[in-house]
């Protein structure tokens, strides 16, 4: 794909702009500790996929034969990963050298993430990202379909103006990038936290730097 085709870059959030899933694990770990469950860290990561809350609460929950209910699990996980967050969330490594590079070249960008906008934007005023994504902040809660279902993405190739085969999605989950490639956008896999082999043949990239590579 030549330059001038690529004129969008949409990415996730979690784990794409702030390095964030380590501290995603250790509040599923907290979160299950304040209700007399042991789940460690190696645990948590090791079936890390990314999708929606809810579901991961679930699968987790069923794992470790706990009967306490969503509703009461979420509010506990929302609280202690915000605590997190406020002591430890990070951009991640040369993020804001891709967004200069992307500015330069006068490609869009935007950002899609399974959590809600409040949360989003939370994440990103924290790590000094905030500023570059005002107005291009799209939630699966908009859409009320979160990935793998491809819907949040199209919706963001559409309220950015742009053609499917304009854009080039960014994520470093399996379920984020079965959302990529369901919707038909070029995907590249940022590698991660997890990095277990998925469905999908894509591109991986070590590091945003290497994203210059693929405009």
């Amino acid at each position: 794909m030549s330059e001038s085709q690529v004129l969008c870059v949409i990415f996730d959030c979690d784990g794409t702009l702030v390095d964030s899933e380590r501290l995603c694990c250790q509040a599923l770990c907290d979160t299950f500790a304040r209700f007399g469950a042991t789940l460690s860290f190696d645990e948590a990561v090791s079936h890390f996929e990314g999708g929606k809350l809810a579901d991961i609460l679930s699968a987790t929950k069923q794992r470790l034969d706990v009967t306490v209910s969503i509703d009461q699990l979420e509010p506990v996980y929302r609280d202690i990963l915000d605590q997190l967050f406020e002591q430890q969330l990070k951009p991640m490594e040369g993020v804001f050298d891709i967004l200069e590079l992307l500015d330069k070249r006068g490609i869009e960008y935007c950002v899609a993430s399974n959590g809600p906008k409040d949360k989003i934007e939370r994440c990103l005023d924290l790590t000094g990202l905030l500023p570059f994504f005002k107005g291009k902040i799209f939630s699966a809660f908009d859409t009320n379909s979160w990935k793998p279902e491809p819907d949040l993405i199209q919706y963001c190739v559409m309220n950015m103006g742009f053609t499917r085969e304009q854009c080039l999605y960014v994520d470093d989950t399996p379920k984020g990038l079965e959302a990529g490639v369901r919707a038909g956008v070029r995907s590249v896999h940022l590698t991660g936290l997890n990095d277990r082999e998925h469905l999908f043949d894509l591109k991986k990239i070590n590091h945003l730097s290497e994203l210059e590579q693929e405009l």
